[in-house]
């Protein structure tokens, strides 16, 4: 170890000796360079560390045996001293914070020559702004291209959906030109059928009417035609058998009549009659409901539906003449839904709709519209006499202005008693002052009403002296609970006063005069006129004579009190015995006058 040891101090020394000198001097060298060229950059930083990292690699291969130490020394000597000069530059850099290097600081010159070399600082200073102004042009060129990209990627979707929104609109352009020709052939269709329906019912009337006349022909023969083969044959023999008591054929001789589904209404009227007499009104409606599901004439339909009960009843008769609002025969059996043979007693109400519902048949008459709904002429005669005699007996009851509540209003010194008359019995009674507001009802009475059986409703009430002028509201329930109205009548307190002291005066004239009453001779008293004198404008009258040249002074009418005799006024005048009559005539607010009224003396 000591020889060992011995021989590499030898070598080093040998190595210092040739190649210490140059190397130094190279590595001081690099050091002051690199010290100047500080402000462009640490070289001396750069330095230190490569030639730390060569030293330490060269060193190691010594160590290794994988280079000759002789040959290697020198540069492991270079190394070490350009790594040991450069380092101890850095740090002294590093240690005064010099920025331009530490030989600058110490020596004017180099740093004039830094100066110098500034230049090249500057423009690499300005290169580097213009890269970084480069990149930040780059950056903002990339994000107007990924706006751009964006707003494309949009122009793109927009126009997809305007492509797709054409198309859907083409989609719709064609169907909407489909539907329209599906419509224009379905219209020329219903145009075709509707002709089809009307030269159908042409040849439907005019079966009819040919069968019509064969009937009349075979019952002008009567008798039971034995082949029966034509429908008129058919309900000939129907009705021959019926009369004959003959029910069984009677029964097949109907059916056999149906099967031609002819649309007459008398033939399916008489039958569902004999079906309801044998087999009760289910089994008519049995039988006429598989004929219904097979026929296609509207009459055995309607006759049909007669066979339901009551509401039933008429709720599907309504809804057939909804569906065939032009058949006349169902006006007549609608009519009789509200016939008092049906209902046993009839309200207004019920009186106006089989008003209305005759009507309406009736006027099918016209150009012989009902005649081809009849085989039997005769049946079409009886419904036409029937309705008509109907309506002459309900007389003007579709006259809106008829049949509507009235009231008398009756003034008292506490008020007024307003009297309600009722065109038909009811089961309640209310009112309302004014044209808005709940109604009152009026009460029952503790009697009962013959015409309804139920208690009888009050048909009066009360309202205070000082009531204005106003609308009363009236409505009732009839019989059947159905409610009519509100009627709106005039309520005018001034006058009501004036109608009500007009109304008694004319009815009780006779009291207008009393000569010489209770033993006052020579005394004429006028007390009545006084006392209704709010109706009266003037009384002119005359003795012995009908002149009428004289006047009575009323005193004025209180409306607060009308029926008081003012305490400073007499209601009496004196004549003498000569007087055997007296004259009078009055003249009333409403500028009527009373006949002269010729009261004699007793």
């Amino acid at each position: 170890m000591s020889e060992i040891a011995t021989g590499t101090t030898s070598l080093l020394r040998a190595s210092l000796s040739r190649t210490g000198k140059w190397a130094g001097s190279v590595a001081f060298v690099s050091g002051a360079v690199s010290d100047v060229l500080n402000p462009l950059g640490p070289f001396a930083a750069y330095i230190a560390l490569i030639a730390a990292v060569a030293a330490a690699i060269i060193a190691i291969a010594m160590v290794l045996r994988l280079v000759l130490a002789a040959k290697a020394m020198p540069a492991l000597i270079f190394a070490t001293s350009a790594a040991a000069i450069a380092g101890g530059v850095y740090g002294i850099q590093q240690e005064t914070n010099s920025q331009n290097g530490v030989i600058a600081t110490l020596v004017p010159a180099v740093a004039e020559l830094q100066q110098s070399l500034g230049i090249v600082s500057e423009k690499v200073a300005r290169i580097e702004q213009t890269v970084t102004e480069t990149q930040k042009t780059v950056e903002q060129v990339k994000k107007s291209t990924d706006t751009v990209a964006r707003k494309t990627d949009q122009i793109a979707q927009a126009e997809k959906q305007q492509t797709a929104q054409g198309a859907e609109t083409q989609k719709t352009v064609e169907a909407v030109k489909q539907t329209t020709d599906t419509l224009a052939a379905g219209q020329q269709q219903q145009q075709v059928q509707a002709e089809k329906l009307q030269a159908t019912t042409e040849q439907i009337a005019a079966s009819i009417d040919t069968i019509a006349k064969g009937f009349a022909q075979l019952a002008a023969q009567g008798g039971a035609i034995a082949d029966p083969k034509r429908p008129d044959e058919f309900y000939h023999n129907a009705r021959v058998y019926e009369l004959a008591g003959d029910m069984l054929n009677a029964r097949r001789s109907y059916l056999a009549f149906a099967g031609f589904d002819v649309d007459a209404i008398d033939p399916y009227t008489r039958f569902a009659t004999l079906l309801r007499v044998q087999d009760g009104k289910a089994g008519a409606r049995e039988v006429f409901g598989q004929l219904a599901e097979k026929a296609k004439a509207p009459a055995i339909t309607l006759v049909h539906l007669l066979q339901f009960d009551d509401a039933q009843r008429r709720d599907k008769l309504d809804a057939f003449i909804t569906a065939n609002p032009d058949y006349a025969p169902a006006y007549f059996l609608l009519a009789q839904e509200f016939s008092e043979d049906r209902l046993g007693s009839q309200t207004l109400a019920d009186k106006r709709s089989e008003a209305q519902a005759l009507t309406k048949f009736v006027s099918y008459e016209k150009d012989g519209g009902l005649l081809k709904y009849f085989v039997d002429q005769r049946e079409l005669a009886d419904w036409l006499d029937r309705s008509r005699s109907r309506l002459v007996a309900l007389g003007d009851v579709l006259d809106p202005a008829r049949f509507v509540p009235t009231l008398t209003p009756t003034r008292s010194n506490a008020g007024w008693s307003m009297t309600i008359s009722l065109p038909e019995p009811a089961t309640a009674i209310s009112w309302r002052l004014g044209d808005s507001g709940p109604f009152t009802d009026t009460g029952l009475m503790a009697i009962n009403d013959q015409r309804t059986g139920k208690p009888m409703p009050n048909p009066s009430f009360e309202l205070p002296d000082s009531t204005a002028a106003t609308n009363i509201g009236i409505k009732y329930l009839d019989i059947r609970g159905r409610e009519t109205g509100p009627f709106d009548i005039r309520f005018d307190p001034d006058s009501a006063l004036q109608q009500g002291n007009k109304q008694i005066l004319d009815q009780f004239w006779t009291s207008w005069i009393a000569f010489d009453a209770g033993g006052n001779h020579g005394l004429v008293y006028f007390t009545q006129m006084l006392s209704f004198r709010c109706a009266i404008k003037e009384v002119r009258y005359s003795l012995n004579g009908t002149a009428l040249d004289n006047q009575i002074k009323m005193p004025p009418c209180d409306a607060k009190d009308p029926y008081a005799i003012p305490s400073d006024y007499q209601p009496y005048f004196r004549v003498k015995d000569d007087v055997k009559s007296m004259a009078v005539q009055v003249t009333y607010t409403d500028g009527t006058k009373s006949p002269v009224r010729e009261y004699k003396r007793q």
